[in-house]
């Protein structure tokens, strides 16, 4: 579904990615694990278009799109969750919703997506008319992968998932994704830091050390593997 081949990205003279090539098959789950500064979050912003490739090129269902702007590349079918969340914090839930769904051209399907959204994480609708700002963090991730999926993409991508959430919450969330993965199809590209967790609910696994592409496998050899646990998996 999603291929990269050899990108190249700069910010300004510093080189961030180097040739970096990947694929997403269609219906996976792939991560991309690697330390802080290691080029996860840039590879999700230039295949959203937030950033232009030097070199290289990004293919979505076949189509080169490097050169697309972010929100046609939405339309396709990619959205994105960043890290952080960047909920509308000043909107309630339901508006933040409205918010995920701006593209859309079929407004009279809205209902059942809320219905469906609701029925993944029923703690959104106790908190339809909240506003978001005022949630936890937890719930805060859930409204914005929520989010994200009122743009009904095929292609997810989300960024640190687990970032700034109380262990409490972070295996809920990560059954939740496995849920959509399975439950709609949607491919999903997940960078992040938890390596233990995104390779558990990964099919397959790419290692990212300064902007390379060091090591890539099914998740569940890349879990095995002395350098990944030793480097990534807190054991040897």
């Amino acid at each position: 579904m999603l291929e990269l081949k050899e990108l190249t990205v700069n910010y300004g003279s510093i080189t961030a990615l180097h040739d970096v090539s990947l694929k997403v098959g269609k219906g996976d789950i792939v991560t991309l694990i690697g330390a802080n500064g290691a080029g996860k979050s840039t590879t999700l912003r230039t295949i959203s278009g937030l950033l232009k490739t030097r070199h290289g090129s990004i293919l979505y269902e076949g189509e080169e799109i490097s050169h697309l702007p972010a929100h046609r590349i939405v339309e396709r079918g990619i959205s994105q969750v960043p890290e952080g969340r960047m909920i509308f914090a000043n909107l309630t839930v339901h508006e933040n919703l409205l918010m995920g769904a701006y593209l859309r051209k079929d407004r009279n399907k809205l209902g059942s997506d809320f219905d469906f959204i609701f029925g993944i994480f029923p703690r959104l609708k106790e908190r339809a008319k909240q506003v978001a700002g005022t949630l936890s963090g937890g719930e805060q991730q859930m409204l914005a992968i929520s989010r994200a999926l009122m743009g009904k993409p095929r292609c997810l991508m989300l960024d640190e998932p687990s970032l700034g959430i109380a262990p409490i919450l972070v295996k809920t969330i990560f059954d939740k994704i496995v849920e959509i993965n399975q439950s709609l199809g949607i491919t999903i590209l997940l960078v992040e830091q938890n390596a233990n967790l995104a390779l558990e609910v990964s099919h397959y696994g790419y290692v990212l050390e300064t902007g390379r592409i060091m090591l890539h496998d099914r998740s569940s050899a890349l879990r095995t593997n002395e350098r990944v646990k030793s480097a990534y998996l807190g054991g040897g």
